[in-house]
């Protein structure tokens, strides 16, 4: 199999979820060895996509430097993990990627509109050749050798509508599309309210995520799967791990983990080349990573 990038050059207008305001996002193919590449338009600043160029990930992973920064880029890079694209170009207008419903379903469509093209380049992926794992007392996050692509996650929140959620799901971009790229992120309205009263969350709304109180969700129309919220936490995890810039051959587990922790195991996992390796997809001997692009 062969690197990829789109076809021909996409954007599209959506609500920034901290500004409140309309941030245009522009996608454009980049060539081969060129890897995912953000850029401000406002500010002519590039950032490449690689665990030094996090700089946040309290309430989302950041990227940049004091220079300037892109805020809440995992929804969209889940989508890019997803259709296993390996050169691209991110132009926005602002500070932030546009939140759209709070799902992947939109950036899934743009990658459709785009269309997908092969490159004369064979793609590269990170296998994991050993156990790697972050820990927070009862939390974590763990990437183990592989020849699946899967991601088994867990969450527990003291929630009626929450509660306990597991979700096990074998990566392809098909079920990619049906069932994790729809989930939706979610918020307390106790949360929202302070946000907005430091001018942070101005965009947040029933249309881009799943409002709950202290006993109910607040959405009219319900969930869009029983597990949803789980299923996001898969979302979020495969946009983290993307921040590598390639795809991961290894199974990911976690129990409540978050964007921080995703971010340290990458951190980690490249910090040793005894807990990884970088080779060309063709080498792989799992025949099944490769359909999961088909």
């Amino acid at each position: 199999m062969n690197q990829r990038t789109i076809k021909r050059p996409v954007e599209v207008v959506g609500i920034g979820l901290h500004k409140g305001e309309p941030i245009k996002l522009r996608l454009e193919p980049l060539g081969v060895d060129a890897g995912i590449v953000f850029y401000r338009e406002d500010l002519a600043l590039s950032i490449p996509l690689k665990p030094s160029s996090v700089i946040d990930t309290k309430m989302a992973t950041v990227i940049g430097s004091e220079k300037g920064f892109i805020s809440t880029i995992e929804h969209f890079l889940s989508a890019i993990y997803a259709y296993g694209i390996d050169n691209l170009r991110v132009v926005v207008n602002g500070n932030e990627m546009p939140i759209m419903d709070g799902s992947a379903s939109s950036f899934c469509l743009l990658l459709d509109e785009a269309g997908i093209t092969t490159q004369e380049a064979a793609k590269k992926i990170i296998r994991v050749k050993q156990p790697v794992e972050v820990r927070e007392g009862e939390k974590f996050v763990r990437l183990e050798p592989s020849e699946e692509v899967t991601f088994d996650f867990e969450i527990a929140f003291d929630h009626p509508a929450i509660g306990r959620q597991s979700q096990k799901y074998q990566f392809g971009t098909y079920n990619f599309i049906s069932d994790i790229a729809r989930a939706r992120t979610f918020g307390f309205a106790r949360d929202i309210q302070y946000l907005q009263s430091i001018n942070l969350a101005l965009g947040a709304s029933l249309n881009n995520a799943i409002g709950l109180d202290d006993e109910k969700i607040l959405n009219p129309e319900g969930l869009r799967f029983a597990n949803e919220f789980v299923r996001h936490k898969i979302l979020d995890a495969m946009g983290d791990l993307m921040v590598m810039g390639h795809n991961v051959l290894g199974a990911y587990s976690s129990f409540a983990g978050s964007h921080k922790l995703n971010h340290e195991l990458t951190v980690k996992l490249l910090s040793d080349t005894a807990n990884y390796e970088m080779v060309a997809l063709n080498q792989v001997q799992s025949r099944a990573f490769a359909r999961s692009f088909a």
